[in-house]
């Protein structure tokens, strides 16, 4: 009898040495929600804890053959889509995924710590805003980069306010993509908050309390977490909100594995001291332990 498999998730990104974002951090990510990735890489780091150093895009006639052989051969219940390296991977990434219009895909297309691709970066955005954001259920992009992508049909803005936001969030969505989250939206002091938008405008606004400490891998943390409870069955705004709580407490757990930023334990439930021992079995009153522990993470 075959066993019942875990939810594909097919990931293209970019192949991390430190293990902090891109693939790697997808594939750890993915493996805590009880997913398996399956990846397409799309370029190569060389960098630590501090900085990236460098790059090298994988041609991307790799990239294409590396997805369809794949597709040819397991059903994916989700796709993701990083860092793209090049125009040909964006079109590339776009052609595949548009045969398969049925499975949700995420979009974080952003890593800030990159290197500057100079002049290429215009051309690079144009042709994710052209070719994969039309086919997007749930884009990821922060608030600054957000503007950022804003500058592809708009004149840059001085201090983008509530209303500027809120513009650039429809057009986003007239461009075609299903939802978008942003992330570092106005909120409280001391407070972080997320907002998810669709067609409808404001779906959900998430506060949260601010986490100190720089970070590697948020980001992708919290982009591959939405891709896994998509996978597992969830609609867009209850995946949203349990991708948040999964990545600050992954954050909350951070750990400092070399001398700059903080990497999230994606695994943190898993080195969480075991509760004491008792003797319950006479008690019928005893609460039960999920033997899940996805189902038991933290509420931040």
């Amino acid at each position: 009898m075959q066993n019942q498999t875990s939810s594909l998730i097919l990931t293209f990104g970019v192949a991390d040495p430190v293990g902090a974002i891109g693939i790697q951090a997808d594939l750890a990510t993915f493996a805590a929600m009880g997913c398996h990735g399956l990846t397409v890489i799309t370029s190569i780091l060389i960098g630590d804890t501090a900085r990236i150093e460098d790059t090298q895009d994988i041609d991307v006639d790799w990239v294409a053959d590396q997805a369809r052989v794949v597709l040819e051969d397991m059903p994916v219940m989700a796709f993701k889509v990083g860092y793209v390296g090049s125009i040909e991977s964006v079109s590339a990434i776009a052609e595949i995924v548009s045969d398969y219009p049925d499975i949700p895909l995420i979009l974080d297309p952003f890593i800030t710590a990159m290197p500057d691709p100079g002049i290429d970066g215009e051309d690079i955005l144009i042709a994710i805003r052209e070719l994969l954001i039309p086919q997007t259920t749930v884009l990821l992009l922060s608030a600054d980069e957000l503007s950022r992508l804003a500058e592809t049909w708009r004149e840059p803005v001085g201090d983008a306010g509530q209303d500027t936001l809120m513009l650039d969030a429809m057009h986003i969505i007239e461009l075609g993509a299903e939802y978008l989250f942003v992330t570092g939206t106005p909120s409280e002091l001391n407070q972080v908050a997320n907002t998810l938008f669709d067609a409808g405008g404001v779906v959900r606004h998430d506060p949260w309390q601010r986490i100190s400490g720089s970070f590697a891998g948020a980001g992708s943390t919290l982009s591959a977490a939405i891709a896994a409870m998509l996978a597992n069955g969830l609609e867009v705004p209850e995946a949203v909100s349990e991708a948040q709580e999964f990545t600050l407490a992954a954050l909350t757990h951070a750990q400092r594995m070399g001398m700059g930023r903080l990497i999230p334990d994606r695994y943190f439930w898993a080195r969480e001291p075991a509760a004491p021992e008792s003797d319950d079995s006479d008690n019928p009153d005893a609460a039960a332990t999920d033997p899940n522990p996805l189902n038991n993470l933290p509420k931040i």
